[in-house]
């Protein structure tokens, strides 16, 4: 097989460097602007971590990193927030959409042989990937791209992401999905010890969970697994409940069901009311590692250094906003099926 190295551009807590690493992929370097990101990428990847900006990111950097590889990727996973829900005129005041752009000036000054995105895919709507896709093939890459429902590649969760693969190669497939049942909330997390709510575990500071105030253990401790506040008195329903706004979102307050895969993890899904993050029995929102589990991360994954004080918002949005590994494994086998593919053509 040919020596593939790996840049990771936005490479986030390296959920897709570590996917990528476990499919035989070699990681070279990861570059984002999040220093916290350091630890974990270091850590469980064992590349090196580059703390910068993509925009003062140049090609003779990148050209430095792959060195002697012989068939070089580019991948990465650009910010979503831009474009999740972002009102048009909001999105136009958001620098961050431009890094897209970036990713794409990267691609034409080093010419990679194979390059792979992640994101959201409401991104697949707006003119800007057609810029990008098309920019890509003007550039001498042939582009697939689909929107994927991750549940179907490994993921225990909901969760629906716009991947793209592109080579300079010849034509590439997206990742093959699993055949038989996705994945459940039992599966991943069914066997973590249990621990009250605000509590944490004694050997995994990583398995703790936030409090709940005595209004909210009460109202989770009438909560069924996939039921919905509306099943409570009327008397421990909250205020936005009763406006009209409030009651299109049935799912917040709630809890998982074992035998199904988790909802989209998002960055506060440690939080018992920012969603349907309730555990399916335990009076608790999830924990930080049941979390991290339910992106497909591995039970031993170091996130903070052993010893620093815990930041549920620090963790929960490296956590939430990360590819999960699972996806990045799934991407990296068919990486290496398209190398060995064109290999044997030759």
């Amino acid at each position: 097989m040919s020596n593939i190295g790996v840049v990771d551009l936005f490479c986030g807590a390296a959920g897709l460097s570590y996917g990528l690493k476990q499919s035989g992929l070699d990681i070279l370097a990861g570059i984002d602007l999040d220093p916290a990101c350091r630890y974990p990428f270091e850590t469980n990847v064992g590349a090196e971590f580059i703390e910068r900006d993509i925009r003062s990111v140049t090609a003779p950097t990148l050209l430095t990193l792959f060195g002697s590889a012989q068939i070089r990727v580019l991948a990465g996973c650009a910010p979503c927030q831009p474009f999740s829900g972002y009102t048009t005129k909001r999105r136009a005041t958001d620098g961050r959409w431009e890094l897209l752009l970036e990713f794409l000036r990267l691609v034409k000054q080093t010419r990679p042989e194979i390059v792979t995105l992640e994101n959201v895919p409401r991104l697949s709507h707006l003119p800007l990937w057609s810029d990008f896709v098309s920019g890509l093939q003007g550039a001498g890459y042939y582009v697939t791209w689909s929107v994927l429902d991750l549940s179907n590649f490994g993921v225990p969760q909901q969760r629906r992401r716009l991947v793209l693969l592109g080579s300079q190669l010849g034509q590439i497939e997206l990742p093959t999905a699993n055949k038989g049942k996705p994945r459940t909330v039992r599966s991943a997390i069914g066997r973590l010890p249990a621990i009250e709510a605000g509590g944490k575990h004694a050997r995994d500071t990583l398995h703790a969970t936030r409090a709940l105030t005595a209004t909210n253990l009460a109202r989770i401790k009438r909560s069924k697994q996939a039921g919905t506040w509306r099943q409570w008195p009327e008397e421990m329903r909250a205020a936005c409940h009763q406006t009209e706004r409030g009651k299109t979102y049935p799912s917040v307050y709630g809890r998982m069901s074992w035998d199904k895969p988790a909802p989209t993890i998002t960055t506060q899904f440690y939080g018992f009311g920012n969603g349907r993050f309730g555990h399916p029995e335990q009076h608790r929102a999830i924990s930080l590692r049941e979390g991290a589990l339910l992106q497909s991360f591995p039970r031993d994954f170091e996130f903070v250094p052993k010893g620093k004080k815990l930041s549920f918002k620090e963790v929960g949005r490296l956590i939430g906003n990360a590819v999960p590994p699972a996806l990045g494994m799934k991407i990296g086998q068919a990486i290496l099926r398209h190398v060995e593919a064109v290999g044997q053509r030759k």
